[in-house]
């Protein structure tokens, strides 16, 4: 007898020992302007009830407030059979601290909690300034840049070409004698006029090498970055010729281009290749570019705290139709067949702590991407993470609006507009564990109906007060998924449902959302879901179940108890987009997402802390623009005018 006790008690011991939660080493992400970040690993929780809350307040004030409690992952498997990936989630807790104020220092404090006992330290207090828009030095020399035959006046130093500035180089051979460098904090101010290398003139008065490429090398500060910036006197055009890479800065440091226009080039900027190189600090701001195919790039892991802002992106791809890509096995791309693939990305970064905000991106295969990259570095600093895509305007895609694809913790994707898009509208194929929010985002005319692309067994998604004009219908398997105070809209289209629901394990939730049917559709509302204790990564046809109304799916999966099915008099003037006309296109100009006062969508959500405080009336409205709220500016704050387009 005392033998069988004491077998109990050891066995309940090593079960206690297995919940309880022992914290590793607590991370602070890079921050970005608007957000932070945050990872703390962790070993034990076997049964999963550890938590984590958070508060957060400015230095100096007094009071606490509450954000969202940080979010546990571990054990979601993330693969891909045909790239051969394959990754399980480690045991931990991620999140960020959302809707910060730029150059502000905030105190924050997490606190972790486990009835089954926390061994180690289970809190921590940590102090984070987020960032604030990078500018040119004061301190540094102003270097004046004139283009090849300039006629007139110039103002000294002066120079032929951004390449004698940057380097004094030289003509033909010597355009690798860099013996006078500019200087950290040094300005290149350039003056108006056509900037085009004769890359096989020997003696190009832009001093370009055989491949007409610029490659940008020195090395700025955070405080003192080198910036190569518009004299404002007229516009400056950077014309590739036709060349592969315009300007390669992947071995720079805290480089600024602003005001510039790049043009007739395959890469208007490269800013790393993975395992080689990549940039630090780069800024692009109040640029255009046209005529690419891709306009800022990077693939290194090392590539860290971009601000990619107020740009515009025009790519090369259809103007007139909107046309996907296909290959043998998948649906046909329509009456066009595939597109030739002319522009690439508007913008694609890896690595931590990038900001890309306030763009206009128009007529690529894909806008905005995380690159999808692979298993993640084990080094946090080295990864996909703490991420900030908002307010840009997306017109006509052949594939995706914006793409986290890749991306590994608190990615931030919110106040977007996209319109037009082939086959996907936000994408997450795959996230390595999370989270990634996409809150207070617009989407119209993705004829797949696939709003959400979450394929390739993706983690940690949370979905909140998005705008979708269109179905959400992808039946891959995802994890830890979670849609709240949302907006799914039918266009009308008969051979779908408006919503779909894949998840591979128990770690889900959908509630507060709205939802317009697709009139005569039996199978409106998709589930799946495994069987307690299991999971569903890879589920038989059988396995799923589909509900004709809102009220038999809440009676049926136990999800959705405050949600309702809506219609388009809920909003001021909205119509959908004709599911007959898949290539159509739909303007921007003339489409209001606003809802309508006293509609069914008004005070039909829920709080979520920092997500939507400050809302009016008595609760948060559904979709991305609350009643009696300005609409955010999508695109470039310097662009004005609505139609960037056309």
């Amino acid at each position: 007898m005392r033998i069988q006790l004491l077998s109990v008690c050891l066995a309940a011991q090593a079960l206690l020992a297995q919940n309880a939660t022992t914290p590793g080493r607590f991370h602070v992400e890079h921050p970005t302007l608007l957000n932070l970040g945050f990872e703390w690993p962790i070993s034990g929780d076997a049964n999963r009830n550890a938590t984590v809350a958070v508060q957060f307040r400015k230095v100096g004030d007094s009071a606490w407030k509450d954000a969202l409690p940080l979010v546990r992952m571990g054990g979601e498997k993330v693969y891909r059979r045909r790239e051969n990936l394959d990754y399980t989630v480690p045991d931990g807790f991620a999140g960020s601290i959302l809707n910060l104020q730029p150059g502000t220092e905030y105190e924050c404090q997490f606190k972790m909690s486990d009835p089954d006992g926390v061994n180690g330290q289970g809190s921590h207090t940590v102090k984070v300034r987020t960032r604030t828009e990078p500018q040119p030095s004061r301190e540094g020399r102003v270097l004046h840049v004139y283009p090849p035959g300039h006629e007139g006046q110039r103002i000294e130093p002066s120079f032929t070409g951004i390449l004698q500035a940057y380097y004094g180089a030289g003509l033909g051979d010597w355009s690798v004698v860099w013996e006078r460098r500019a200087r950290a904090g040094d300005t290149l101010l350039v003056h108006a006029g056509l900037y085009k290398p004769e890359r096989l003139n020997y003696v190009d008065p832009m001093m370009a090498p055989f491949d007409g490429s610029m490659s940008l090398t020195l090395k700025g500060t955070a405080e003192r970055p080198i910036t190569i910036k518009a004299a404002g006197d007229g516009e400056v055009v950077f014309d590739g010729a036709g060349n592969h890479r315009l300007f390669d800065v992947m071995a720079s440091k805290y480089h600024i281009f602003d005001g510039l226009t790049f043009r007739n080039t395959d890469i208007a900027i490269f800013a790393g290749q993975k395992e080689v190189l990549g940039a630090v600090g780069l800024a692009v701001k109040n640029c255009r570019f046209e005529d690419v195919g891709f306009g800022v790039w990077t693939e290194h892991a090392e590539s860290a705290d971009f601000y990619i802002a107020d740009n515009m992106f025009l790519g090369r791809e259809d103007r007139m139709r909107l046309i996907g890509w296909t290959y043998p096995g998948i649906m046909t791309a329509g009456i066009y067949g595939s597109h030739g693939l002319k522009s690439y990305y508007a913008v694609k970064v890896y690595g931590p702590g990038h900001v890309i905000a306030h763009n206009s991106v128009a007529y690529f295969h894909d806008g905005i991407s995380i690159s999808t990259y692979g298993t993640p570095e084990k080094d946090p600093d080295k990864r996909a993470s703490s991420i900030d895509i908002y307010n840009n305007d997306m017109h006509m895609f052949n594939d995706d609006f914006v793409e986290t694809d890749g991306g590994v913790h608190n990615i931030r994707v919110f106040n977007n507009r996209g319109v037009n898009a082939a086959h996907g509208g936000y994408s997450s194929q795959p996230v390595f564990g999370g989270p990634v929010y996409f809150h207070h985002n617009l989407l119209y005319h993705v004829p797949s109906g696939v709003a959400f692309k979450f394929s390739a067994k993706p983690a940690g998604l949370f979905v909140y007060h998005n705008t979708i004009i269109g179905e959400h219908v992808i039946r891959d398997p995802s994890t830890n998924v979670h849609y709240r105070n949302n907006l799914f809209m039918g266009r009308g289209t008969a051979d779908r449902g408006v919503a779909a629901w894949a998840n591979a394990t128990s770690a889900y939730s959908s509630d507060y959302n709205g939802f317009r049917p697709n009139p005569g559709v039996a199978a409106q509302y998709m589930w799946l879901a495994p069987k307690p204790g299991g999971t569903a990564y890879e589920p038989q046809p059988e396995e799923w179940k589909s509900f004709r109304t809102l009220a038999e799916f809440r009676s049926g999966t136990g999800q959705e108890a405050h949600g309702r099915e809506v219609d388009f008099d809920i909003f001021e003037s909205m119509r959908p987009p004709d599911p007959a006309m898949r290539h159509a296109v739909y303007h921007a100009m003339d489409l209001n997402f606003r809802i309508k006062a006293g509609s069914k969508a008004v005070d039909a959500g829920v709080a979520i802390p920092t997500v939507n405080d400050g809302f009016v009336g008595a609760a948060p409205d559904l979709g991305a623009i609350e009643v009696g709220k300005p609409e955010p500016h999508y695109g470039p704050r310097w662009l004005k005018w609505k139609p960037f387009y056309r």
